[in-house]
């Protein structure tokens, strides 16, 4: 498999020269195309730091990001609007949806800046609108949507121009018990069924337990690495309580 996102010795610090933090401290890691990867860490960690940097909304001390075997590190200020518009898709925890359009004017709001044409947009978004089960909201406002109609919205949306990496902040943060575990099932068909490569930080190990492989954080640093290899999800969700309560139990 080729690698989607190379990670390389990356530090992120803040502060002044006299009083230094570093909040990402020599990160190093790869995911390649079509893996489902998990960042957890007690608060403070540096996890969404170090998404946000992946992400291209901040900037790292040192080191280098490469996604897509492009150095995102180097990009100039001009060219990170189109990048990201290009190879990443987003799902936040608070859904981030345009209040005054439909489910399914959100959906092409990409498509339509990438000068997608009008079938093309219409049958890519029936696609995904399928898959996760959203045809029934696809003209409703966000407002008459339930949260976890809305967060199902906010993943077809970020996968619909079918961006090389999926960033996933806490997507379940924001939900109920039942509409989470749709969610999950969801991200989870999208890596299957539609290859989908998707990074996610989450602090709660019943949605980790969806992931293929989970990297823990503390202190800035990698602190351990879990794979899920052929485990059922019960197995490793008891795997990840272990490695959460060897952190502190966050």
């Amino acid at each position: 498999m080729s690698k989607i996102l190379q990670v390389t010795n990356i530090y992120k610090e803040y502060g002044t020269k006299e009083n230094r933090t570093k909040a990402i401290n020599d990160i190093s890691f790869q995911v390649e195309t079509g893996e489902f990867v998990g960042i957890m860490g007690p608060s403070g960690s540096g996890k969404s730091t170090l998404l946000n940097c992946i992400s291209t909304i901040d900037t790292i001390t040192a080191g280098q990001i490469k996604i897509s075997n492009r150095e995102i590190t180097s990009l100039k200020s001009r060219e990170v609007a189109a990048f990201r518009r290009e190879n990443l898709g987003f799902i936040f925890q608070h859904f981030n949806l345009l209040d005054t359009l439909t489910a399914y004017e959100n959906i092409a709001l990409a498509l339509s800046i990438m000068k997608r044409s009008t079938d093309e947009i219409k049958a890519k978004i029936h696609k995904v609108a399928k898959t996760l089960d959203i045809e029934e909201v696809l003209h409703k406002y966000p407002y008459q949507m339930s949260g976890g109609q809305q967060q199902r919205v906010s993943a077809a949306r970020a996968i619909v121009s079918n961006p090389s990496l999926i960033l996933a902040d806490e997507p379940t943060g924001a939900l109920d018990s039942r509409s989470a575990k749709m969610l999950l099932n969801n991200l989870e068909t999208m890596n299957e069924q539609m290859k989908a490569t998707i990074l996610m930080v989450t602090h709660d190990s019943f949605t980790a337990s969806y992931c293929k492989r989970i990297l823990f954080i503390k202190d800035g640093r990698i602190y351990k690495e879990l794979l899920r290899c052929n485990d059922n999800r019960k197995l490793f969700f008891d795997k990840i309580m272990d490695v959460v309560a060897d952190l502190g139990g966050e």
